[in-house]
């Protein structure tokens, strides 16, 4: 399907979301992606799925109808439902608070002692060392190994950002890579 139609389709999903369950347009924008037509004749709809936890909305024409349930796992719970809802202020928080933890992330002792060995995972980085575990498992060994050693950067690390999980640690650890290949690969490029 042309992007164009899909920007259509995107026009008439915002419109139903606001209207039907007062979902901010541009949460919905932002957070749900096209997924394709499901069913046949008079029966068609087109599915979209939010990226993070792939609740899906059908819309038919000019109806949305949110899934609550697809397949065994439920979705649309009351916390989904209202994080859809944000007003544009809350949205604009929540972006500015992503923004703080990344800086923090990003000039923190703990990502600037371990950023080059970090960066060795990534396939796009110059220095990638092939055949070693991926990123996300070498970042949730290494705040394993240091939680159990109790480092000090870590410790303090875990208590600003507000989680001993190591799984979430360990986004958190790499969501600054990111940045580093891009502005690796905008320095490549002629």
């Amino acid at each position: 399907m042309s992007p164009a139609k899909i920007e259509e389709l995107f026009e008439l999903l915002r419109a139903a979301c606001a209207r039907q369950f007062r979902f901010n347009p541009r949460r919905v924008t932002a957070g749900m992606r096209y997924v394709g037509k499901e069913g046949h004749g008079k029966d068609m709809v087109h599915v979209f799925r939010d990226a993070s936890t792939h609740s899906q909305i059908a819309l038919d024409s000019t109806f949305a109808t949110l899934r609550e349930k697809h397949g065994e796992k439920p979705h649309w719970t009351e916390a989904e439902k209202a994080h859809y809802q944000n007003t544009d202020a809350e949205i604009d928080a929540e972006i500015a608070a992503k923004q703080a933890e990344l800086e923090f992330v990003q000039n923190s002792a703990l990502y600037q002692d371990h950023k080059a060995e970090l960066l060795t995972h990534y396939k796009d980085w110059p220095g990638y060392v092939p055949g070693v575990t991926n990123p996300r498992e070498a970042a949730r060994l290494l705040i394993t190994a240091l939680a159990e050693a109790k480092d000090a950067r870590f410790v303090a690390f875990a208590e600003h950002l507000g989680s001993n999980d190591p799984e979430h640690l360990a986004h958190l650890l790499l969501s600054p890579c990111h940045l580093e290949i891009e502005a690796a690969k905008a320095a490549a490029a002629p």
